[in-house]
This record gives C-alpha cells, sequence and structure tokens, in this order.
C-alpha cells in the first residue's frame, strides 16, 4: 500500500533532478564548482533525511589509530558524540565517522573502479573486529558512490548492464575480503544498488552441492550480492525511487551500529521504500572469510535466520 513518506521521497528525487539540470548549464565553464554544488546536493539530503544528531561535513580524509589518512571523500556522517572541536579540521577520527561517500554529477565506469579502490582503504583504516559474523563481515565505516545520472543515456545504451559490468569486475580484481565491499551506490535517475550478504552456505546447516564445490573450489562458501533496485526490477511499484532505496539501505546499515534508530529503520522496511530488486551473487571462501572461532561456531549451528539486528544472523543487508 502507498503511504505519504513515497510521495515525501518523491520530492527530493524531483528536488535532485531539477538541480542536475541546473548544475549541468555551467558544468563545462567550471568543473569543480559543479561538482562542489552537486556534493552539496547529497550533504543536504542527508542532513534532511537522517536524524538529526548525526553530523554531515563535506571534502574530507578519514584517519586511522595509526596515523595513516585515506584518499579524500565528498561526504562524511559523523557519529553524534564526535568532538565540536574537530568539526572543521578535514581530518575525521575513523573512530567517529559512521559512513563515507564518492559523489559524481555524471558517473563513469572510471568513477565506479576508482570508488572500489577506495572503499578498501577506507574500510581498512579501522582495526579488525572479531567474535560474530557481522563483525567479521562488515566495517563500522560505510562506504557509498552517489551520482545525479550517468553518461550512458544513448539510444540503445544500457546503463543497467553497464554497471552491473563494473560491479562485478572491479569486485573481482579489487574487493579482497566482503569487508571491503562498497556498500550502497546510488545513481538518483537509475537505480540503487544495495550489498547483501549470506554468513554460511554448506554441508553443515544448508544445501552446497558438489556442483558448487567443483565450479568454485571449496564446500563451504559466504555469499554476497549487489542487489539491484531499479524501475525495470521485476514487480517495481510505480512509486519506486533509487534514493528511498538508498534511504532504506542508510538506516538499515546504520541501525547494526546504533540501536536508537532500529525502530525507524523496520518502519522504513514495513513501507517497502527499497523496491524489489536482484542481484547478482560472488561467492568467498568461508575459511578465509571469518576466524576460527566464528568458523566453529557458525558450523556448529549458532546462525539464526531470521535475525533482524542479530550479529550471528544468516542474511546482512
Amino acid at each position: 500500500m502507498k503511504n505519504e513518506l513515497h510521495d515525501f521521497i518523491q520530492v527530493t528525487t524531483n528536488e535532485m533532478g531539477e538541480e542536475y539540470k541546473r548544475i549541468q548549464k555551467r558544468a563545462k565553464e567550471d568543473p569543480g564548482t559543479a561538482g562542489d554544488q552537486g556534493e552539496e546536493n547529497w550533504a543536504t539530503l542527508f542532513r534532511e533525511w537522517l536524524p538529526n544528531s548525526f553530523q554531515v561535513v563535506t571534502k574530507g580524509r578519514i584517519l586511522s589509530s595509526e596515523g595513516d589518512a585515506s584518499p579524500q571523500v565528498d561526504v562524511i556522517v559523523l557519529s553524534p558524540d564526535y568532538p565540536q572541536k574537530l568539526l572543521d579540521k578535514k581530518l575525521y577520527l575513523a573512530g567517529g565517522v559512521i559512513a563515507a561517500f564518492e559523489c559524481k554529477n555524471t558517473l563513469k565506469k572510471k568513477d565506479l573502479e576508482e570508488a572500489f579502490s577506495t572503499a578498501k582503504k577506507v574500510k581498512n583504516l579501522t582495526e579488525s573486529r572479531n567474535g560474530t559474523p557481522y563483525k567479521e563481515l562488515n566495517s563500522p565505516i560505510i562506504y557509498g558512490v552517489l551520482a545525479h545520472s550517468h553518461v550512458w543515456n544513448k539510444d540503445k545504451s544500457t546503463p543497467l548492464e553497464n554497471v552491473e559490468e563494473a560491479i562485478d569486475e572491479s569486485t573481482k580484481r579489487i574487493t579482497s575480503h566482503p569487508k571491503e565491499m562498497i556498500d550502497v551506490i546510488c545513481i538518483s535517475d537509475l537505480g540503487c544498488w544495495n550489498t547483501t550478504k549470506i554468513t554460511y552456505m554448506g554441508p553443515s546447516i544448508n544445501n552446497w552441492s558438489e556442483e558448487l564445490e567443483r565450479i568454485y573450489g571449496y564446500r563451504e562458501a559466504t555469499i554476497t550480492s549487489y542487489i539491484q533496485h531499479s524501475k525495470d526490477s521485476e514487480h517495481q511499484k510505480e512509486y519506486f525511487s533509487p534514493i528511498g532505496t538508498l534511504i532504506w539501505s542508510l538506516f538499515s546499515k546504520f541501525g547494526y551500529e546504533d540501536k536508537g534508530i532500529r525502530r525507524l529503520a523496520n518502519y522504513l522496511s514495513s513501507v517497502d521504500i527499497e523496491g524489489s530488486g536482484v542481484g547478482t551473487q560472488h561467492h568467498w571462501d568461508f575459511t578465509k572469510v571469518f576466524s576460527e572461532e566464528v568458523q566453529q561456531q557458525i558450523r556448529s549451528g549458532k546462525i539464526r535466520n531470521p535475525g533482524n539486528w542479530d550479529e550471528w544472523s544468516l542474511n546482512f543487508s
């Protein structure tokens, strides 16, 4: 059933489209200013849609506890308790960063490829977390790619397929562990890709056929996907918006780190702002994804399904 929330999201979607048209009029004259304006559009969206306790800043680097700094990222979401004194320093402490985003007005394939490398660097600025499937599969910093539009707009172009191809190629070439994945990719006039992770497929608790073992070379696997949500998705609602999927995705992922927003995250899921989607799987050797301690507990049947906000869930999205 349609909810007024879908109308509110559509207003934001329309605003982003109008802003893109406005920015593009002078983009060739001054690409730098055009890029800054695009970043501010997304920062404004987050300030308007995320809890106001979160602090949203633009253009900065993320600083690890060892003193290493990330490449510059365009928009950063900081925790509510981030020190006010440090808000204008442009070097943001990794321990206080909730999310970081690369922003493009018009997305190109090379932008996505570069973002996969940046995601890996950003995710590895934090110390490894152990003890549960959720902690070992996910970095505490969410990383995403945001774009108003894309370059694949000629007749007979296949933008969705082009993005899927770039995601698949970059995942295989750059990403070495599920925790290094980009968490969300949103192109506001095309679609939104949200990561999902299946903790375990194997003979201990569920089906893993000999044929799959022959293909992938191991008998226990962790499976990840970039789920594509777009207007072309099967059974998609008429009120679908990629920005709705983005908002739902962030609340769903933030909820694992911030218990205070879980009730609202559950509400967003219940009104179906994410829309339907489909994704291509990537398989990982289970024994190289998790610590031995967690492997043993998973094999013993500790993981649960469903497990909303449960760090021992079979599925994370």
